[in-house]
């Protein structure tokens, strides 16, 4: 089993119906974001259910979000008062210069009703000098609201570069990856993060390690070890009181309503946690980790 240092544990996972503040932005997001679906009825499913973040494409991922975008329309159709009851993150995944255009009215346009976005994100910033560089365009942006914006983030695959943006509150969110597979952030992250800090962390690619029952009879493990279903793999994210939230990207209104239930659940014992990180690296490449 995994010799990471010990974990925190939550006393209860946060609600979808919760809000936290978004960093100095005055808005109030909930734990659960919600990303790519497989269905447009998902998004006024978990809205109904209490989620209020939503996270949408500028180019890089853009027919992945096709669903997304048709459920938010019709999110938005109910009604032109539930705008301001949501918050939507627009990621682009551009390079400078590229990237300080900000293309995001495209997105405007593409959705009826969305208006503005009120997040500018940047997405998959992999060392120190993209991070900073893109970090300028978007504190620009921000001071003449651009498009609408007030709040800006970033989605990370350098570690180190997270670790600055968060204890020195750069964005108002900041997406990291911390799974079963990918468990390094308990080394380089967490045990480095301000107590004090303002700016958010959410964690994406939650459920990348879900170990199927094809792949567990593969293992050849006995009917007595543990299969987790694919909301555990939430519910081991969220355990971490170092996370503040999840991206989520549910198929279908049920699994929207399998999450939901599944956060009424008691956060997952360290052993718990333990077991499910070794069954994952018994599952998966080891360049995952």
């Amino acid at each position: 089993m995994s010799t990471a240092v010990q974990p925190l544990l939550r006393t209860s996972l946060p609600k979808a119906s919760a809000r936290l503040p978004l960093g100095g932005t005055g808005l109030q997001v909930s734990p659960i974001c919600f990303g790519i679906t497989g269905a447009p009825e998902c998004v006024p499913a978990a809205f109904d259910a209490g989620v209020n973040f939503f996270f949408l494409s500028a180019d890089l991922h853009w027919p992945l979000y096709e669903h997304t975008r048709k459920g938010l329309e019709m999110l938005l159709d109910r009604s032109p008062s539930i705008r301001d009851q949501i918050v939507v993150g627009v990621v682009s995944y551009l390079d400078q210069p590229l990237f300080q255009a900000l293309q995001f009215h495209e997105v405007i346009d593409s959705v009826r009703g969305l208006r503005r976005v009120d997040i500018l994100i940047a997405g998959a910033v992999w060392n120190e000098s993209n991070f900073s560089t893109r970090l300028e365009a978007m504190r620009l942006a921000q001071s003449i609201r651009h498009n609408g914006a007030i709040g800006k983030g970033a989605s990370f695959h350098d570690r180190r570069s997270a670790v600055f943006s968060i204890n020195y509150n750069c964005l108002d969110v900041n997406f990291v990856r911390y799974n079963t597979a990918h468990a390094g952030a308990r080394h380089d992250l967490f045990p480095y993060m301000r107590h004090d800090r303002t700016s958010l962390i959410y964690n994406f690619k939650s459920v990348l390690s879900v170990v199927t029952p094809e792949r567990f009879r593969e293992l050849g493990l006995a009917s007595t070890y543990w299969l987790p279903r694919p909301v555990d793999y939430y519910r081991f994210v969220l355990s971490n009181p170092h996370i503040d939230g999840i991206l989520c990207s549910p198929e279908s209104e049920q699994h929207v309503g399998d999450l939901m239930d599944a956060l009424d659940e008691r956060p997952l014992t360290i052993s718990e946690q333990e077991y499910m990180i070794w069954l994952s690296s018994s599952a998966t490449p080891k360049y995952f980790l």
